[in-house]
């Protein structure tokens, strides 16, 4: 064989293998999705391209606050875990209440807490949790549509904004 036949082959090798390790990660540990609708914004919006973390739910569990991927038969959805599996839920004139005291959230607007209404009380059985948009007023969400997710059907935690390059920056 030639130093240039040894050549390609090695080039050849190399691809093989980055394509495996592509493979891999994306199989496994990272993905990309993108936000659809307006049901998250002001924290994400319409069209931005979200890297999510698959392997950090293998070995702990979803956390209130958690931005997450739901995987449902139609499509996926990108919403905030608000309710943990044994907690008691209710929402009375757009104020959160978890186990009986009021939770404030920090990340929604004075506009967004109002338009949230009124809910519950529910009690999450195990295994359980219980999602919202970050834009009440028109997120199908717990509330209204999706019910309480299942963990097998989060498949991701949101990491990082990565479109538009002008939005980049690590989701809260």
């Amino acid at each position: 064989m030639t130093k240039s036949n040894n050549e390609w082959i090695e080039w050849g090798k190399a691809i093989v293998i980055a394509l495996i390790i592509a493979i891999f990660i994306r199989s496994f540990l990272f993905a990309t999705s993108i936000v659809e609708g307006e049901s998250m914004e002001p924290t994400l919006e319409h069209g931005e391209r979200v890297v999510f973390n698959k392997f950090v739910y293998i070995f702990g569990e979803p956390e209130r606050g958690d931005i997450v991927i739901i995987e449902k038969p139609v499509k996926n959805y990108v919403k905030r875990i608000i309710g943990l599996p044994g907690e008691t839920i209710e929402i009375i004139d757009g104020e959160l209440f978890i186990n009986g005291k009021k939770h404030i959230q920090s990340f929604l607007s004075l506009d967004a807490i109002q338009q949230t209404g009124n809910y519950g009380p529910i009690v999450i059985p195990d295994n359980q949790y219980f999602v919202m948009g970050d834009n009440r007023g028109i997120s199908k969400d717990s509330r209204n549509g999706l019910g309480l997710i299942a963990k097998e059907e989060i498949i991701g935690k949101s990491e990082l904004i990565i479109f538009p390059f002008s939005e980049w920056e690590f989701t809260k």
